[in-house]
């Protein structure tokens, strides 16, 4: 019985480990990318997972508050001079305070008005956020640029990239986070308590506007660690985060609500998925398809195991 529950508990992680050997025998430079890539799909994935899991809000200015972090280490970074990774903590912090004042203002008026109206609600702040990054920076694309970004390593032959590890190293200490603060924490735990059944924890006595608030900021704030470790590497420009919020709905489809580990297992997989068609000659274009075609496919096959009414 306690193989079988192994069995069940692991099985998505092992099988996760196996196909990473496997391209890594094929393709290694595939296995490596993929790993990188996909976690920091994970990193800018987890946050709108919480808030799904939690609050309910289908929050299409993901990616935006994830540009605007990346902003801000930029400020940080030219006027400051301050590293890159060492202003994630302040800009936690700003986009904590940003995202408790979004909410207070505007997503807790509509979390009872249906879905539609958050979507529009959302995709209001987008074009907001998007608009002022415009007017403030321009479009024009910018840099930070430290020397340890560009760091490299050979082994077997296999010449690639260290710095972009980090994203794995950061995807696994926020997933650990969350998973701790969910379960070790009397506040984690009354959010636990909210995102199963609201009305009850309402009954208990739990403030679920408090738990919301706090959910929803937490969920801003972690776009500032996934603003931090992408700068040294990324092009700034005001759209650069919004691929990121369509990737993570695609997780939060493939791994379900509240999944969390399910999350980092889904980023991974589709980040190796996207490596392997890029290593395709003449087929690099169509990495981006991946991401997409497997949401289709996920939702089309709960569809049908979902009985109709």
């Amino acid at each position: 019985m306690e193989s079988i529950s192994f069995w069940k508990k692991y099985k998505n992680i092992l099988f996760l480990i196996l196909l990473i050997v496997a391209v890594a025998i094929w393709k290694p430079h595939a296995a490596i990318y993929g790993l990188q890539r996909g976690s920091l799909y994970a990193l800018a994935g987890l946050p709108l997972s919480l808030t799904l899991g939690i609050v309910g809000i289908m929050n299409l200015s993901h990616g935006d508050f994830l540009s605007l972090g990346i902003y801000i280490v930029y400020m940080f970074s030219v006027n400051t001079r301050m590293d890159p990774l060492v202003s994630i903590l302040p800009v936690f912090i700003l986009l904590f305070l940003l995202g408790a004042g979004v909410y207070k203002l505007t997503v807790a008026k509509v979390l009872k008005s249906g879905h539609l109206n958050q979507l529009l609600l959302t995709f209001g702040i987008s074009m907001i956020l998007l608009e002022v990054m415009n007017l403030i920076w321009t479009s024009r694309p910018r840099s930070v640029y430290v020397g340890y970004s560009s760091s490299s390593v050979t082994v077997a032959g296999v010449r690639f990239g260290t710095y972009e590890f980090l994203y794995v190293a950061f995807a696994i200490a926020v997933l650990i986070g969350l998973q701790l603060f969910l379960k070790k924490t009397r506040l984690g735990q009354a959010s636990f308590a909210v995102g199963q059944n609201p009305r009850g924890a309402k009954i208990v006595g739990i403030n679920t506007g408090f738990v919301y608030l706090i959910v929803f900021g937490i969920s801003v704030a972690i776009l500032g660690i996934a603003a931090g470790v992408m700068v040294p590497r990324f092009a700034i420009f005001p759209s650069v985060g919004s691929s990121y919020t369509m990737k993570s709905f695609c997780l939060v489809a493939m791994a379900g609500l509240g999944n969390l580990t399910g999350i980092l297992i889904s980023g991974i997989a589709l980040g190796v998925g996207e490596a392997i068609v890029q290593s395709i000659p003449g087929y690099a274009g169509w990495s981006d398809i991946v991401f997409f075609g497997v949401l289709i496919a996920v939702i089309m096959i709960r569809s049908i195991r979902r009985p109709s009414l």
